[in-house]
């Protein structure tokens, strides 16, 4: 289950990283971990709508592997 949303988590990202190149071509992967340095991210809902749709993706993760803690 955790290597599913391992692609997930990798295949958001990449649509992430593929939109803010149209924006920005210069920017790097570990740049979107910092849209407010780039205005034009930190402004365009579809990124911020793709940014949550990630961060849903990281907290079912985190969820998941805490409970096979328990």
């Amino acid at each position: 289950m955790i290597e599913i949303i391992d692609e997930l988590v990798k295949g958001q990202i990449k649509r992430m990283y593929d939109f803010s190149k149209k924006i920005y071509p210069s920017i790097t992967p570990d740049d979107l971990w910092q849209p407010n340095d780039f205005p034009l991210l930190e402004e365009n809902p579809y990124f911020r709508y793709e940014e949550g749709v990630l961060a849903g993706l990281l907290q079912s993760k985190a969820a998941l592997l805490a409970s096979k803690a328990l």
